[in-house]
């Protein structure tokens, strides 16, 4: 259930996209949270159901050996570089040098990894990126699109209202916003970022950041069918109490 949690929430694309629209304040915040989170969950859903645990856990035989090799951790290392290095080396000046940036990281990447890789691998990273792309991409612009749509139709009064300031309020009901509501990955970014416009507060903002792509409410049914209604009707109710409070606190943190 921590990686349940932790995957959507805080995924290292929706991170770094995040940060390139809501800033750096924000996406630590994030981060933060989505682990602290993702820990309190685990243990409510342990303590919860410790019995079913021990005996699923005692049937699982233990497999010793590494995870990564050190060559696979300087990749990593290499495709994060990559990533942050367009909008933390240029902060200011047209957009192209960016895109050098971008190339030039690319170009490292791609020698790294066919020295290091064997055609198999690469081929299925190759094959992993573009089905990746298939789907996130058209959903990313449907989601703008409609992210615009709100922005412009969607009146201040009732963001201000309702989502204005970081009160306990405000974070219940943009988390619940966020736990009914279904983000395709990253679509929750620019959502925000129009509503933060239209007055929302950091703290709710970041409620919604957490829980928007965290929870649905198809992702409660795919839980309740796949791990039990008990446990869905206890991992459903304790993300919604953890995100108002995250937001809570962080609204006077942030501001």
């Amino acid at each position: 259930f921590i990686l349940l949690w932790v995957a959507p929430a805080a995924n290292i694309l929706a991170l770094f996209y995040t940060g390139s629209i809501l800033g750096t304040q924000m996406v630590i915040a994030r981060l933060i949270s989505a682990l602290l989170m993702s820990f309190v969950v685990g243990m409510v859903m342990a303590y919860a159901f410790f019995k079913e645990e021990k005996r699923r856990v005692s049937t699982i035989q233990m497999r010793s050996g590494r995870l990564m090799t050190r060559k696979s951790v300087i990749l990593l290392l290499l495709l994060v570089a990559w990533l942050l290095a367009p909008n933390y080396i240029v902060t200011q000046g047209p957009y192209w040098q960016k895109v050098i940036i971008w190339a030039i990281g690319l170009i490292v990447v791609a020698v790294y990894a066919l020295k290091t890789l064997d055609r198999e691998r690469i081929s299925a990273w190759l094959k992993e990126t573009w089905w990746f792309v298939r789907i996130i991409f058209p959903l990313l612009l449907a989601g703008v699109f409609v992210v615009g749509i709100i922005g412009a139709v969607l009146p201040r009064e009732w963001i201000e209202t309702w989502l204005g300031g970081n009160g306990l309020r405000q974070s219940f009901f943009a988390t619940l916003i966020g736990a009914v509501t279904y983000f395709a990955t990253m679509t929750e970014a620019p959502f925000v970022d129009t509503l933060m416009n239209l007055g929302m507060g950091k703290g709710p903002a970041l409620a919604l950041l957490l829980t928007g792509p965290g929870i649905s409410l198809p992702n409660w049914l795919a839980i309740a069918k796949v791990f039990g209604v008990k446990k869905a009707l206890v991992y459903v109710p304790t993300i919604i109490v953890l995100g108002t409070l995250v937001g809570w606190v962080a609204g006077f943190i942030l501001d």
